[in-house]
């Protein structure tokens, strides 16, 4: 038996000698370490063998095994350094073009955000931002919304504890910023926002907005549908035209829901604006009395007004996508549109 495997060392060795490739050594490889290779086939033999001849006959299959191992190792190494650069060499083509590198781009929903943070710029207004995880006396309390308005239900507000969540509106922002500034105030508050609602083509269970705030003496509903007038020309054109709607928030009054033409059908009537002509854009009004009360503001000396939009519907609108998912799904083929 050991002349056997003394035979197939000095086969190994001299069929190593002749390989001259890689594709060589992988073949004497199988031939002895595979699965069904020579090492394996002596390696069954050691049952038939008398007992005092297994281990002796054991340990030189191994030391032969390890051996093998090692040369195909050493050898493989070898024809790599001389093999590469004739690889290199056959592989490279100058003729064919270069590889294109692609640069990347913002996201259409940061693109959307610096443009109104630009349009608010030239208005004078400042960017301010708040935390994400809010006390409920910032996102309920000091915007005048009562102890039994639906929007403190554990349906429509994700509660941490009893007396945190995360915020459903910016708004928070402009309670905090009121409380470390005397008017005059005037400042943007870009972030996300989360609600529990079922995802689906128009809604998500985290979103982005912009709210809005100007705080002075002498400010009327007239500046405020100046402000938004300027904007709503600047992000979506021209030719776009605007209405107001009364309507209810608690943390102003008067309110108004704010309607743009339909850029989709120039206000003709679709199906994106319910065939009205008409589609809502954003909510505003003047600032209630009671939430300056919250922040010690005077009221019978300042007076301001407020607005808030969702980032992923202005952009929807402006160019006409139909489903709020892709902005979250990383689809390459969508957002390099933009």
């Amino acid at each position: 038996m050991l002349t056997k495997l003394e035979a197939a060392r000095k086969s190994f060795q001299n069929e190593v000698k002749a390989a001259t490739i890689l594709n060589d050594v992988e073949q004497i490889k199988i031939k002895y370490l595979g699965r069904k290779g020579i090492v394996a086939d002596f390696m069954k033999l050691i049952p038939a063998l008398p007992g005092e001849q297994r281990a002796t006959f054991g340990h030189q299959i191994n030391n032969f095994k390890n051996e093998v191992a090692e040369v195909l190792e050493d050898c493989t190494r070898k024809l790599s350094l001389v093999s590469a650069p004739q690889v290199k060499k056959e592989l490279f083509d100058i003729t064919l073009p270069g590889k294109q590198i692609h640069s990347g781009r913002k996201h259409p929903l940061t693109q959307t955000i610096e443009e109104i943070k630009e349009v608010f710029a030239r208005l004078g207004f400042d960017v301010a931002y708040g935390p994400e995880v809010e006390l409920e006396y910032y996102n309920f309390d000091a915007l005048n919304i009562p102890a039994d308005h639906p929007s403190r239900t554990d349906f429509d507000t994700f509660y941490i504890k009893n007396d945190v969540l995360l915020r459903s509106q910016t708004s928070t922002v402009q309670i905090r910023i009121m409380e470390k500034q005397k008017p005059p105030v005037r400042i943007i508050a870009p972030g996300r926002v989360y609600r529990p609602d079922t995802v689906d083509a128009r809604h998500s269970f985290m979103f982005h907005q912009v709210e809005g705030l100007l705080v002075d003496e002498g400010v009327s509903f007239a500046d405020l549908k100046g402000v938004l007038s300027q904007f709503i020309k600047t992000y979506f054109g021209q030719d776009i035209r605007m209405r107001l709607r009364p309507s209810f928030f608690p943390f102003t009054e008067p309110s108004a829901e704010v309607d743009i033409s339909c850029s989709i059908c120039g206000g003709k009537g679709c199906g994106v604006c319910s065939y009205s002509g008409w589609v809502e854009i954003l909510g505003a009004g003047m600032v209630d009395p009671n939430v300056f009360k919250a922040v010690h503001y005077d009221a019978e000396k300042y007076t301001g007004f407020a607005f808030g939009m969702g980032v992923e519907r202005v952009t929807m609108l402006k160019y006409g996508i139909d489903d709020i998912r892709l902005f979250y799904e990383n689809n390459m083929r969508f957002l390099s549109q933009f």
